[in-house]
């Protein structure tokens, strides 16, 4: 079985300013998802404050799929980054985008919309339905996935019609939303996954660990010769009308 290479990016503010995030992500949101990966998934990690963002043409060219966390810095994302992260995406990388970066520059670049919802931070039960049983990234997965307390998201949440459904929340102040979707651009596969407000242990939950175990399968690139888009010479001979 090939090594998969995943970087994960996290802006690391929020455990860096926040005690009270700090106090149950110490090493960082990253950190406790990298800890989830299982064997055959290399990890390394990237953040908003190294230089480019901790995402160098050779960190990509590296990476296979890339896990996306942000939350309040999304406007400091350098655009010269986005464009190379969506190059990369565009040419097979596999992007994983985590709860608040539906928000982020390179999530509504590959949507082409608002990717606006409706928030509420109330400390309420999230219960995340399985609508598409035999998709792979829920392999392992139950009926439903339950988190004690998470932050609401809601509909309607502005994105493209996702090419795959995969799960849908209910919490319980009432809402819904279309939590975990998939989505392809050019070569490469995308999927966002709604749970994970900095404030909880939603990363330490197996489940959801499994989850993203799952979905970085699933996102990794197939080992294949990308397209060649040039003027292609004819395959066989043209025959010239007279």
């Amino acid at each position: 079985m090939r090594t998969i290479h995943l970087t994960i990016w996290n802006e690391f503010r929020h455990e860096r300013e926040n005690d009270q995030v700090r106090s149950v992500y110490p090493a960082g949101i990253h950190a406790a998802i990298g800890e989830g990966m299982g064997d055959g998934i290399k990890v390394r990690y990237a953040t908003l404050d190294e230089p480019e963002h901790g995402l160098t043409e050779d960190t990509l060219d590296a990476t296979d799929v890339l896990i996306w966390w942000g939350h309040k810095a999304h406007e400091e994302v350098a655009d010269a980054i986005v464009d190379r992260v969506h190059r990369r995406v565009l040419r097979g990388m596999g992007l994983i985008v985590l709860h608040s970066g539906h928000a982020s520059k390179i999530f509504r670049r590959l949507m082409g919309t608002s990717c606006a919802l409706q928030w509420r931070v109330a400390d309420e039960k999230e219960r995340l339905w399985v609508v598409d049983p035999g998709h792979p990234i829920v392999a392992g997965i139950g009926e439903y996935v339950e988190l004690e307390r998470e932050e609401m998201y809601g509909e309607h949440f502005d994105i493209p019609a996702p090419d795959e459904l995969v799960m849908v929340s209910w919490f319980e102040g009432g809402e819904v939303m279309r939590s975990a979707c998939t989505f392809r651009r050019g070569q490469g596969k995308i999927f966002y996954f709604r749970p994970g407000h900095q404030t909880y242990p939603t990363y330490y939950n197996e489940q959801v660990r499994q989850i993203l175990r799952n979905a970085v399968q699933w996102a990794a690139p197939v080992p294949r010769t990308p397209p060649d888009y040039v003027d292609h010479p004819p395959l066989e001979p043209i025959k010239k009308s007279v």
